[in-house]
């Protein structure tokens, strides 16, 4: 089972940069995308019919949104994490199959200034009490942008970036404690030293070019679920986004 999560900074405007063309090269079972900004889910294309769409809009018109295109039907599927607070922003949707659910989630950005430092805390920590109700039942793996650099090797520039939304003391102690109680970083566990490694770059600067960019895009897995990793990796050959997708390939 392929899985891939893409952060897509807006569906329609991805879909004139070449969408479709890097769902196709992709090839994933599941394809988790986030930040859709878009109320419906497009057509999909001649080549794409054995895919189905599974969408969750938020309540405000281009704003966060997270959707799932798959081609494997999972047995249930679910919105939200059953917070209203969190769930009126679109931000999450959960795929169940035999062995793990996939949970397709857009973690909130705190902001230019940490104005959301708070909200984004709560929803870690909400997030977090929902994961561990589905780990009681079955392996689970978390797929998607988590607006987080864990590491300084995750991140071009650390330094300068210490009070910066996406790498503050409090947004990196969460995933690090969050890991420690028994989830997996696949990119990091099978490239534990691999620098330069990025999936976010600012539109700015020529950023992407020079490779000033932050890994804040991830498919975590509960450790149950190590024995089927087969392979991590990010997926560079997209250019419809800022962001770019990150593959995870686990046995069904």
């Amino acid at each position: 089972m392929k899985l891939a999560s893409w952060n897509v900074n807006g569906l329609r405007a991805a879909l004139k940069k070449g969408f479709w063309d890097v769902v196709r090269g992709l090839d994933a079972d599941v394809l988790g995308l986030q930040e859709t900004r878009a109320d419906d889910p497009p057509e999909l294309p001649q080549g794409f019919e054995d895919y189905r769409w599974y969408w969750n809009a938020g309540e405000r018109k281009g704003y966060a949104g997270v959707a799932v295109l798959a081609r494997v039907p999972p047995l249930n599927v679910s919105y939200g994490i059953g917070h209203d607070a969190f769930d009126e922003e679109g931000r999450v949707v959960t795929l169940e199959y035999p062995h793990y659910y996939v949970v397709n989630a857009y973690f909130p950005n705190a902001g230019r200034g940490l104005p959301r430092l708070g909200y984004k805390l709560a929803f870690d920590q909400a997030i977090e009490a929902y994961l561990e109700g589905l780990r009681a039942r079955k392996g689970v793996v978390l797929m998607g942008d988590l607006n987080v650099a864990h590491r300084e090797i995750d991140i071009a520039r650390p330094k300068q970036n210490q009070k910066s939304a996406g790498f503050t003391p409090e947004e990196r102690a969460w995933i690090d404690a969050f890991l420690k109680k028994g989830w997996v970083d696949t990119f990091r566990h099978l490239h534990p030293d691999e620098t330069g490694a990025y999936t976010w770059w600012t539109y700015r600067f020529n950023a992407r070019a020079k490779n000033i960019g932050w890994r804040i895009d991830y498919i975590l897995i509960s450790e149950d679920l190590l024995p089927r990793l087969r392979d991590a990796y990010i997926y560079y050959d997209a250019y419809a986004s800022d962001h770019v997708p990150v593959v995870a390939v686990l046995d069904v």
